[in-house]
């Protein structure tokens, strides 16, 4: 679970409501960052584990997505 969304939405409500200071403005952007770089880590942590197969049971998975799952497994 991302523990920053709660104050990512307090701000965001906070912001319609009645405006950020300069100090909310800049740490809302922060979590932002942070939060779209955990979401991006999953992703790519999901989709090195796929393997992709045709309908006759044949490995297709693409050589990019082979790659990274090669990389991902070296790092471990």
């Amino acid at each position: 679970m991302i523990t920053s969304i709660p104050r990512i939405n307090e701000l965001a409500k906070k912001k319609r409501e009645v405006g950020l200071s300069l100090a909310e403005k800049v740490e809302q952007q922060t979590l932002r960052e942070d939060y779209l770089r955990e979401i991006r880590g999953q992703v790519l942590n999901t989709f090195s584990g796929l393997t992709v197969l045709d309908p006759l049971g044949n490995d297709v998975t693409p050589d990019k997505l082979r790659n990274e799952k090669d990389k991902s497994s070296d790092k471990d």
